[in-house]
């Protein structure tokens, strides 16, 4: 019975060495082996064997891009203002070999160097341009990380600056400087407003004051198209009422000549045109001498006329 517990107890453990030997690498990941403390081999993504006893896993890396958010860092820059500034670095393990053997601490290495980078690039700037040139500063520190990194079989993809924190004095004065220059926008953009509002009323006046001048002028033009068109009906009026005096007047003494009327009768219409000619409003009408001698003619004959009835009473 004791025999048959021993037996079970060596299967066990057997079973346990060989499973313990038998190792699956999952995607995105490598191991480092050793053989007897020196480096054997790399193991990628699949199922390995280990020799038990001899071989063991050194280090199992992690291969994915990896986010390290350093603390804020004091640097001092060119003017001598203090700041507190915290960086984002993104790094990925390309050589798992470098990774293992290269360094102690790889996280606490990047986080030294960056910190000594970021101070030495700080150092050469002063205050307003470090504010400004946060693409500068990423760049220079990505290139110079990535270079000291590469013994460690580390490369850096990209560095960020995540906060530059100035001293409360400064941010004061900051905030000031911008509210100051809000309000220079403002008074700015106001002022711009009021000069387009004031050259759209001048433009405005200006456009009812040139349609006002060119109503007068059309209402003048019509104005005096109207008085002519006027003048000229009445002349033609005037045209044709001659006319048809002229066409009476040679229709009558067409006709008291075809009735034969001698000389006196002719005078005596002539006087009466003479009398329509004045129609009392004429001081001085001048006569022609036939038409005297046919007036004094007639004064005779109304006074031969007018004593016949005398001599009879």
């Amino acid at each position: 019975m004791g025999g048959v517990i021993v037996l079970l107890v060596v299967i066990v453990l057997v079973l346990w060495v060989l499973a313990s030997c038998i190792r699956i690498v999952p995607q995105a990941y490598a191991v480092v082996l050793e053989r007897l403390g020196a480096y054997k081999a790399t193991w990628s993504t699949g199922i390995h064997f280990k020799v038990p006893f001899i071989e063991r896993v050194a280090r199992r890396v992690n291969l994915k891009e990896q986010v390290v958010d350093f603390p804020p860092q004091p640097v001092i820059t060119k003017d001598n203002v203090t700041m507190q500034i915290d960086t984002v670095v993104f790094f990925q393990i390309t050589d798992p070999k470098l990774y293992a053997y290269g360094v102690e601490n790889p996280i606490m290495a990047i986080e030294n160097l960056s910190a000594t980078t970021l101070r030495n690039i700080i150092g050469d700037m002063e205050l307003d341009e470090t504010l400004t040139s946060r693409e500068v500063i990423n760049t220079r520190m990505r290139a110079s990380l990535d270079e000291a990194t590469d013994p460690w079989g580390i490369k850096v993809n990209r560095v960020e600056l995540k906060n530059i924190i100035p001293p409360a004095a400064i941010q004061d004065a900051m905030e000031k400087q911008m509210k100051a220059e809000r309000e220079r926008r403002e008074a700015i953009l106001k002022a711009e407003g009021e000069k387009r509002s004031t050259i759209l009323v001048a433009e405005g006046k200006k456009q009812s004051a040139i349609l006002d001048a060119e109503a007068e002028k059309q209402a003048a033009i019509l104005h005096a198209e109207a008085q002519k068109e006027r003048m000229i009906k009445e002349a033609e009026g005037q045209a044709q009422a001659v006319l048809k005096v002229q066409q009476a007047t040679a229709e009558g003494l067409r006709m008291i000549k075809d009735a034969g009327a001698d000389e006196s009768v002719l005078t005596l219409k002539s006087l009466e045109a003479l009398t329509k000619v004045a129609d009392g409003k004429a001081t001085k009408i001048i006569i022609p001498s036939e038409i005297q001698g046919i007036a004094g003619l007639a004064t005779s004959l109304k006074e031969i006329m007018t004593d016949k009835p005398a001599e009879q009473k």
